[in-house]
């Protein structure tokens, strides 16, 4: 009897160790069995997040690349004229002219309804027929890409012309004294080759130039009216004039971009949010749960009166 006392009490020891491994055991499981489960759904959670902002940075890029236009255009311009007149006055028989396309891979340059400033810069140098030649006109001209198939026709040409402009300019005036004294002081740099003795014009051929949608702009004439005019090189820039919300995207883009994206984010969140909640609220509100509390009564009611009313008629029949 003793005996088997006292392997009963070393039993018990040993039933209690037992069971506190047992639930330590279960802690443990359940502990990780959370935290895995915190775990899959921060992953869940930053990866949903990490796409609503892919998508809204995505959807605002874009859009800026489809709203916002080209900031700027420039192009070399090569003039042509004739040269076989027969009097020695002069070298050149016509006045200078150049044709430049507006278009870049067969798209055009000009956006519709955006206001543009164009303006021809002349590199001309500083030599004495520039300087006793005064005030010459530039004349600009704007046509559209059938504008040379119809050239025979007045009317259809005056149609065809987009726009056109007669700017005026000059070399800026020197005392000989003030250009000596230039000479004088920049001698070794004109000796090494370093700077010329040249002169840069910007002429403003449109001030606010904007694109026809129905006849777009193709190509662009420039005719100086002047036979003596001595040219370096020459440059036509275009600079697009912003106002609005392409003014505070243009120059302002970082904050353009976090505002954009942020309420593309903000949108859809709400949309996913409000999807998820009307799902959540369609599997807990099955046809049973429905029934019972009465929304389903007044169709399953109107069904009843239609199935009596059936049967009355086939019995009057």
């Amino acid at each position: 009897f003793m005996d088997q006392e006292s392997s009963g009490d070393d039993g018990e020891p040993s039933v209690l160790v037992g069971q506190v491994l047992l639930r330590l055991q279960d802690a443990v499981v359940m502990a990780m069995s959370r935290t895995r489960q915190r775990v899959i759904q921060g992953f869940i959670v930053f990866s949903f997040v990490f796409l609503l902002l892919w998508i809204s940075a995505f959807l605002y890029g874009s859009f800026y690349y489809s709203y916002i236009p080209k900031a700027a255009f420039s192009t070399p311009v090569h003039y042509y004229y004739r040269a076989d007149c027969e009097s020695p006055a002069s070298f050149l028989c016509s006045y200078p002219v150049a044709n430049i396309s507006l278009m870049r891979n067969k798209k055009h340059v000009l956006t519709f309804g955006q206001a543009y400033r164009m303006t021809l810069q002349l590199e001309m140098p500083d030599s004495p027929v520039n300087q006793e030649l005064g005030m010459f006109m530039v004349k600009t001209a704007c046509f559209s890409r059938d504008g040379g198939h119809v050239a025979s026709s007045a009317r259809s040409a005056r149609q065809l012309l987009s726009a056109s402009s007669s700017r005026f300019s000059m070399l800026r005036y020197r005392s000989d004294l003030l250009r000596h004294l230039g000479t004088l002081l920049f001698l070794p740099a004109f000796l090494s080759g370093v700077t010329e003795q040249k002169q840069v014009l910007e002429v403003e051929l449109f001030s606010d130039y904007t694109d026809d949608p129905y006849a777009p702009s193709a190509t662009a004439f420039i005719e100086i009216l002047s036979n003596k005019v001595q040219i370096y090189s020459s440059q036509l820039n275009i600079y697009a004039h912003f106002t609005g919300i392409r003014y505070l995207m243009f120059n302002f883009p970082v904050l353009s971009a976090l505002v954009g994206v942020s309420s593309n984010f903000i949108f859809l969140s709400l949309l996913f949010v409000l999807s998820y909640v009307r799902l959540l609220l369609g599997m807990e509100w099955g046809p049973e749960q429905l029934r019972a509390d009465g929304l389903l009564s007044d169709r399953e009611n109107n069904m009843n009166n239609n199935q009596h009313e059936d049967e009355k008629d086939a019995a009057a029949g």
